[in-house]
């Protein structure tokens, strides 16, 4: 199965934005700014009860969040899920580190693209799907200053235009 789509909110050919059968719990939205995004890659998460209920109530930040490759398995570091406020003294550790469900062709071909200089593993979104939470997880590498400078040029620039286009189709 061939992964990958770089498209805003597409995946496999599927707008995630738009499926009856999606629903976006919380998405990495400076991750795209902090890096260029090379590769995505859409993966099933290992969950406690307690987190898949303060997953679904919205409790989550991917903020600091960043993948690994140990062993020969994928994890992700630093997943913040809040405690589930109605769980016991059995509720889930908040940034225990979360297993990533992959192929191993998956896992080889993620730690070879990882090995290369600059190169890291961030997740940009977690979603349920059919009711499984999944995650995309994208190869990047970091951005320069001058990068972020020239992202901001290029938003404020499509800001005005679109603005522009705006004022003349009411004159």
């Amino acid at each position: 199965m061939d992964i990958y789509h770089r498209g805003e909110g597409l995946f496999f050919g599927v707008n995630l934005m738009k499926d009856k059968n999606v629903k976006v719990v919380v998405e990495n939205r400076k991750a795209r700014f902090e890096y260029h995004i090379d590769d995505t890659l859409e993966a099933g998460l290992v969950l406690q009860g307690t987190e898949v209920k303060s997953l679904r109530a919205g409790k989550a930040n991917l903020q600091d969040a960043y993948g690994e490759i140990k062993d020969g398995e994928a994890w992700v570091i630093n997943f913040h899920i809040s405690p589930y406020e109605q769980g016991n003294r059995f509720t889930h550790e908040p940034k225990r580190p979360k297993k990533l469900l992959l192929q191993r062709r998956e896992i080889n071909r993620l730690y070879g693209l990882t090995q290369q200089k600059g190169y890291t593993l961030i997740p940009l979104r977690v979603y349920f799907k059919n009711g499984l939470a999944k995650i995309i997880i994208g190869v990047a590498r970091g951005k320069k200053l001058h990068d972020k400078r020239q992202d901001i040029a290029e938003r404020d620039a499509k800001r005005d235009i679109d603005r522009i286009v705006k004022e003349r189709a009411y004159k």
